[in-house]
């Protein structure tokens, strides 16, 4: 190693893998617990500060979501899987509530189905995270998939 310039040098890039999954009630007490434990989760990778920011607020919209739209007239679980398999993080929340009959107008920004509700949160999702897929069967419930990859970790490949 002496010998050989710092340049030359290949960066060893470790591949993590683990997952947890936790189930709240759909209360609005709980959008915080989730925040918090999908960010903590999240710095076993190496996101930037920024990075984990973004997740906190796509899982907020869709923890939020799954209370305002999915369980409209009562309470019921909300499950959230996260997993980091090949360094990237995927985290799924999931409810068992009333769906959506038409996921495509759902995804248009500025849609709601509420008058006083301005529609971004799933553009939010859309846009802070690499992939996201809206699932969702009436009277089944909704999933949203969301995947992220470090930004340091898309440019070490590159």
């Amino acid at each position: 190693m002496k010998d050989k310039p710092w340049r030359m040098l290949i960066k060893e890039v470790i591949t993590l893998n683990n997952q947890a999954h936790l189930t709240i009630l759909s209360k609005s007490s709980n959008v915080g617990l989730a925040r918090i434990t999908a960010a903590t989760f999240a710095s076993e990778l190496d996101f930037t500060l920024s990075e984990l920011e973004e997740i906190k607020v796509a899982v907020s919209e869709a923890v939020t979501n799954c209370i305002i739209h999915g369980y409209p007239f009562e309470e019921g679980l909300i499950d959230i899987s996260l997993k980091i398999d090949n360094n990237k993080l995927i985290i799924k929340v999931t409810d068992k509530g009333v769906g959506i009959e038409d996921v495509e107008a759902v995804l248009q920004p500025s849609y709601s189905t509420k008058d006083d509700h301005m529609g971004l949160g799933l553009a939010f999702i859309d846009s802070f995270m690499d992939e996201f897929k809206l699932e969702s069967e009436v009277n089944k419930g909704t999933t949203v998939t969301m995947v992220k990859i470090p930004q340091q970790l898309n440019h070490a490949v590159e």
